[in-house]
């Protein structure tokens, strides 16, 4: 599957999530990734603010392979993810969705457990497996019985630097990507806006490409190409292996050094990823898609902003609680101004992608009644964010949405493999294990003046991209007299 750090892009749009990470799908048995998709698209929920009695237990090996290990005692389960800290952003010019075309071929097998060995272990044995493409990671994931924990273990450190790959496993998989790609780019128009918003977001970042790729670049993927992009970026010193569950340290450490201790470090690959970065913005951008498949019309606004790992000390903890504030469920300002009072629109959210490792987004988007133009809607928008900025914010609404977001960090312990999910992407996104469990207390320490400041300085057109999808009738009306 492909995350975005753009996963599920048929569904991207309306959930405002540009930085999902893309899931493939190899089987019926996705409940767990869905349920992980699930959990991490709520606003409260988009930063890892997991936080348990005890901090996790974290040690690296002397090849680098960084191991992070969660207990959870309640029900014999783990939950084992592996994260490489490379994504679609990593990709050499002109390769676009390599890491997501190699994502699927791990899955062809090694000289050791050929192809379909591992996958047909896991299911044999009850267990759930999947794995995921964002802009900044790779991560690959099993769901099993406690006991089955060292099996899994050994298949992902043997396929780490063991993978085997021919040209008949290649290009055929290469066409399953295509499909996905005609499935959830191609097919849905909210996914496309998606993908022009981004790269009209970000001019010279390569947060600007999709992670699925673009479609004339992944046809001319092939064997080699993916090889060498393996070779490049899969070794233990640029992985992160996080397990929740049933274990302790003590007992996993020396499985986690018997499967992956003999493989050697990867000496080329940087302590720290240099991309290029955004210039200055200078003016509002927009972007509008018509097609007529679109049957509600919606309109959406980007801003460039920072990232909890790029953001000053608070910034971050503002942004989110800001968007709680505005777009969180139906009381906030957005949802009550366009859905409540007016009504103009059928729904409106915000939503603040804080685990990026370069500056991220913050989204608002409504769905107009019909009969009701863009225009209305956007005058409420800024008349919304123009209130945030000339009137104090009442304490009862600034203490609601903090509290949403603390209880997001409080449920999010109930969940094993979401617990897990969160300690990866905030680690591989060059936060600690600190910056995880001290995220509520942030939250907590926002004031009202912290969010003016933050929406003064960031909520700024000239760092937006506005994109309007609309359905486009001249289409509609001849494909009409066609039929």
């Amino acid at each position: 599957m492909t995350i975005p750090g753009r996963a599920f892009l048929s569904d991207i749009w309306g959930r405002l999530s540009t930085k999902i990470p893309m899931f493939s799908c190899r089987s019926a048995r996705c409940l767990l990734a869905a349920q992980l998709t699930t959990c991490t698209l709520s606003a409260g929920a988009a930063f890892a603010q997991a936080v348990t009695s005890d901090p996790p237990a974290s040690f690296t090996l002397s090849n680098g392979l960084q191991v992070v290990v969660i207990p959870d005692h309640r029900t014999p389960v783990v939950t084992d993810m592996i994260w490489y800290k490379v994504g679609a952003s990593d990709e050499i010019p002109g390769k676009s969705g390599l890491a997501h075309f190699l994502e699927h071929l791990m899955f062809k097998g090694t000289d050791k457990h050929p192809l379909g060995e591992f996958t047909q272990t896991v299911f044999r044995i009850g267990g759930n497996q999947n794995a995921f493409t964002s802009d900044d990671y790779t991560a690959y994931f099993q769901h099993v019985r406690r006991e089955h924990l060292p099996t899994m273990l050994e298949f992902e450190a043997d396929r780490m630097t063991g993978l085997v790959l021919k040209d008949e496993n290649v290009l055929p998989e290469r066409d399953v990507v295509l499909e996905e790609y005609n499935m959830r780019v191609a097919n849905n128009p909210s996914a496309g806006l998606n993908q022009q918003i981004m790269a009209a977001l970000y001019l010279n970042h390569p947060y600007g490409r999709p992670v699925i790729g673009w479609l004339q670049e992944i046809e001319k993927l092939d064997r080699d190409d993916v090889l060498a992009f393996y070779r490049r970026f899969y070794a233990p010193n640029n992985a992160i292996l996080v397990i929740a569950g049933d274990v302790e340290a003590a007992d996993v450490r020396p499985l986690v050094e018997r499967s992956f201790g003999p493989i050697p470090a990867q000496p080329a690959i940087p302590a720290r990823r240099i991309r290029p970065q955004e210039p200055e913005t200078a003016a509002p951008r927009t972007v509008t898609l018509s097609d007529p498949r679109v049957e509600q019309p919606s309109v959406g606004r980007f801003y460039l902003v920072p990232s909890a790992p790029t953001g000053a000390p608070g910034e971050s903890a503002a942004l989110e609680v800001l968007a709680q504030l505005m777009g969180g469920g139906h009381n906030s300002y957005l949802y009550r101004a366009l859905v409540v009072d007016q009504p103009l629109a059928v729904s409106a959210s915000a939503y603040y992608s804080s685990i990026s490792l370069d500056p991220t987004q913050f989204a608002i988007a409504a769905w107009p009644k019909p009969g009701v133009s863009f225009a209305e809607v956007e005058q409420v928008i800024d008349g919304v964010i123009a209130t945030i900025l000339q009137n104090p914010i009442r304490a009862e609404d600034l203490e609601r949405a903090k509290t949403q977001l603390v209880a997001a960090a409080i449920y999010a312990q109930d969940n094993q493999a979401l617990l897990a999910y969160q300690y990866g992407g905030a680690l591989s996104a060059g936060l600690s294990i600190e910056d995880i469990r001290s995220r509520p207390d942030r939250i907590r320490a926002v004031t009202a003046e912290q969010l003016r400041t933050v929406a003064q300085k960031w909520l700024d057109k000239k760092r937006s991209v506005t994109g309007y999808l609309i359905k486009e009738t001249t289409t509609a009306k001849r494909e009409e007299k066609r039929s």
